[in-house]
């Protein structure tokens, strides 16, 4: 199945995030090692995006993104609960044993 958004074709999932959200993915998530400078910089980009008219709609777009994210892979979050330690009682001081 080709996945194609706005005239282009998506080939992995990372392509068609930026596709669908029109911005690279790094730009929100940022990229391993990258120096304090540079954060402030990609955040400093995202801020003017978001202020944007044409990008007024895309935490909306976020949003239905992730929900779709887990509504096509469940997988990705079978969460197995710990089971908990059983907790103990402290002892009674002065009590008769």
């Amino acid at each position: 199945m080709k996945c194609i958004v706005a005239g282009h074709q998506a080939v992995t999932t990372i392509e068609f995030a930026e596709l669908a959200l029109g911005t690279p993915v790094e730009l929100w998530l940022g990229v391993e090692g990258e120096t304090a400078e540079e954060r402030a910089a990609r955040l400093d980009a995202a801020r003017d995006i978001l202020a944007d008219p044409e990008y007024h709609s895309l935490p909306d777009d976020l949003v239905r993104l992730a929900a779709r994210v887990v509504e096509d892979h469940p997988d990705l979050f079978n969460v197995i609960p710990l089971a908990c330690p059983a907790r103990r009682r402290p002892a009674r001081r002065g009590a008769a044993a």
